[in-house]
């Protein structure tokens, strides 16, 4: 860390610096603000990893890669913007930034790593837009003040545990373009009462698509699971039969 410094709990980084190096300001605990110059275009590993009072990060349009980790911990961290040019949040770059309430994804965005924000207990929303691909295994894990998700049709896979635990969800809706959603995806969130699946092909033979049977362990408040018109008997198929009593058609043109 030795080409930065930081003064009264702001970080001084030079015009040139072209990257955030790893752990360049790992557990600087006095570090409260960040405004990355224009010619930064990469943040690595953990370079902001265990920075407990940081609460602002400018990052700008130059940055294309956020490496893994980057502000796991960051427990004062409270909103952040990520610009257009990046494409991918790795893994665990905003784990357990736990006063993180509000968050960007840009259209950029096509994959969302492995817990990239798990633990983020103050976020109370999501956009997922439609460039992303898949929703890696526990991306939201035990976020538990999380109340409204919205996936874009263009998401084909959420992995394992990617929204275990969302104790404040009560909805969801999983869009057409949705072919496969791992065991235990939504596991445990206690609060989820109403579940629609749009996708009319989901279990046509050829697409070989797959729902984990373990999807809604721990949802004891699930009252209703909609599915398309003519489409009940296939979920019923691959969903326990403690649910089929909850399954019904969605109403024509929804």
């Amino acid at each position: 860390m030795a080409q930065f410094e930081i003064r009264d709990g702001v970080a001084i980084i030079p015009d040139g610096t072209t990257k955030i190096g790893e752990f360049a300001f790992m557990n600087c605990t006095s570090l409260e603000r960040v405004t990355l110059p224009k010619s930064v275009t990469k943040i690595e590993s953990n370079a902001f990893h265990q920075c407990t009072a940081l609460k602002s990060v400018t990052i700008p349009e130059s940055v294309t890669e956020i490496g893994y980790d980057a502000f796991t911990g960051c427990t004062s961290l409270e909103s952040i913007v990520i610009p257009e040019s990046v494409t991918k949040i790795e893994t665990g770059v905003f784990n357990n930034c736990v006063s993180l309430k509000s968050i960007a994804i840009p259209k950029s965005v096509e994959l969302i790593e492995y817990s990239a924000f798990s633990g983020c207990t103050s976020l109370k929303s999501i956009i997922i837009p439609n460039s992303v691909e898949e929703i890696a295994s526990s991306t939201f894990f035990s976020c538990n003040s999380l109340e409204s998700i919205e996936i874009s049709n263009g998401v084909k896979e959420i992995g394992t545990t990617a929204f275990y635990g969302c104790t404040s969800l009560k909805s969801i809706t999983i869009p057409e373009s949705v072919t496969e959603i791992a065991s235990t995806a939504l596991s445990h969130c206690i609060s989820l009462e109403y579940v629609t699946f749009l996708s009319r092909t989901m279990f046509r033979e050829e697409a070989h698509p797959w729902l984990g049977k373990g999807v809604f362990i721990g949802c004891p408040s699930l009252k209703t699971i909609k599915v398309p018109i003519d489409c009940v008997d296939y979920y019923k198929d691959v969903l326990p039969e403690d649910f089929h009593d909850k399954i019904v058609e969605l109403e024509p043109g929804k």
